[in-house]
């Protein structure tokens, strides 16, 4: 590489081919009747290269591949100076031959530096003391790409930075022309130490340079598992298009503990069609204390409130309201309780007591909470937010929910701030996704409808 080899120059040609076979038979002898079996082969998963300089590294080898998608396969043949690889797919195959085709390939730095730092066990000395000190203030980095002249994928992100610890989430993005990414690692001790080691680093020679900070938010919230955000945590996650592996019970468990504040006392009760489970959800400025879904539709559900008062402004509230593009039906129901399963009989989990949530907003009896209970509309009221994040941060919270930002405004102490969406559908789906979200230091997010506007 680095023009000691044409990689990527068209198929039949003496450096790059498409070999047929899998790679758990991959040989080669250089003999001028195998190579032309091998020209001759039709296109597959599984690239030859040959001309390899002496000194280039497997790492290196997988580097050129990781911009079209997964290498699931190597294969390196030192003495002659080759090596297969297989991708993921046949199409992302076809393409790094396409591309090479023009472009000379060149060597991944930060892949090889991050490598070579966690196979030796040992980090850079001066970064030592950082490491040993003060506990690092976020899991997730902020990445920006500055000269980005060959694709950096999500999935390139993660092998590069899974070599530091367990990547949890990824969402990637642009903003004011660059591409950015947020990536959250298990541990902040990994993302300081991934960080320190790649900051200012070439992911290729020359180009694409990582830039790499801590984000103000500790935790990302990802709805979908598509090639712009992932959350390896939660397989079950929809694309994005329409397609949902989710079964409708568990989005009890998904939303409801981080988005329902629940109270002591129960007296009167609404129960909610129409949107399922998610009619559950809006009543957050309201004293939930029992959810159930109903077992033989699970479209409905019960909802168990604190007192009268409140589950009429529930009903008046919520009734008529569009989520997930369905219409909800909020009305009384003749049921007084919600009664709690036997231990080890709610094999579905649809029911759940939250009466001794710490989470819930009213706790103290005439609160003057109660005064700023408001039906859904598309500016929501952000409350009790951390020092430091600022509005970037939380217009790209909201935004990275499934929403437009349309306006933002923090008040005078920037411990509360207003926030309008593009529609009251998703104002309400962004306080379903973000009320409670932990934002660290012990402090989580209030969201509530406002009847300001911006």
């Amino acid at each position: 590489m680095d023009g000691d080899v044409a990689v990527g120059v068209k198929r039949g040609s003496d450096e790059l081919n498409m070999y047929g076979n899998s790679p758990n038979s991959m040989t080669a002898n250089g003999s001028d009747s195998k190579k032309q079996r091998l020209d001759e082969s039709p296109p597959s998963r599984v690239l030859h290269i040959r001309k390899l300089p002496n000194e280039v590294s497997e790492t290196e080898v997988i580097a050129l591949g990781l911009p079209f998608g997964k290498v699931t396969n190597i294969l390196m043949l030192k003495g002659k100076n080759q090596a297969f690889l297989e991708l993921g797919t046949e199409e992302a195959a076809i393409t790094m031959v396409n591309y090479y085709t023009a472009v000379t390939p060149q060597r991944a730095q930060a892949v090889l530096q991050a490598v070579s730092a966690v196979q030796d066990g040992s980090s850079p000395s001066s970064h030592q003391g950082v490491l040993d000190g003060a506990p690092p203030p976020s899991p997730v980095l902020r990445i920006i790409i500055d000269n980005m002249f060959y694709p950096v994928t999500l999935d390139v992100l993660q092998q590069i930075f899974s070599k530091f610890g367990t990547v949890m989430k990824i969402i990637t993005f642009t903003k004011n022309n660059q591409f950015q990414a947020l990536l959250q690692f298990s541990d902040p001790v990994n993302a300081q130490q991934a960080k320190l080691s790649l900051d200012g680093q070439n992911i290729y020679n020359s180009c694409c340079t990582l830039r790499i900070d801590f984000s103000k938010l500790v935790n990302l919230n990802v709805k979908y598992n598509n090639d712009k955000s992932r959350d390896y945590t939660r397989p079950d996650l929809p694309t994005g298009d329409g397609e949902s592996t989710n079964k409708d019970h568990s989005l009890l468990g998904k939303y409801t503990s981080d988005s329902i504040s629940a109270a002591a006392a129960a007296a009167s009760r609404v129960a909610l069609s129409g949107s399922g489970v998610s009619g559950v959800l809006l009543a957050s400025n309201l004293n939930e204390e029992r959810v159930k879904i109903l077992y033989n539709k699970k479209d409905s559900a019960l909802i168990q409130l604190s007192d009268g008062n409140q589950a009429q402004l529930a009903m008046s509230h919520l009734n008529g309201q569009k989520v997930f593009g369905k219409v909800m039906r909020v009305t009384l129901s003749k049921h007084q309780t919600v009664a709690l399963p036997r231990e080890g009989l709610d094999d579905q989990l649809l029911t759940k007591d939250f009466s001794g949530s710490p989470l819930h907003r009213f706790k103290k009896p005439g609160s003057k909470n109660f005064q700023n209970i408001f039906p859904p509309s598309a500016t929501l009221h952000l409350s009790n937010i951390r020092d430091g994040v600022g509005e970037d941060d939380l217009r790209l919270l909201f935004s990275n929910s499934g929403g437009t930002v349309k306006a933002f405004k923090f008040f005078q102490d920037r411990k509360m701030a207003l926030i309008q969406m593009s529609s009251v559908e998703e104002a309400i789906q962004t306080l379903m996704d973000l009320h409670n979200y932990d934002m660290g230091g012990n402090h989580h997010l209030k969201v509530s409808f406002s009847k300001s506007t911006i």
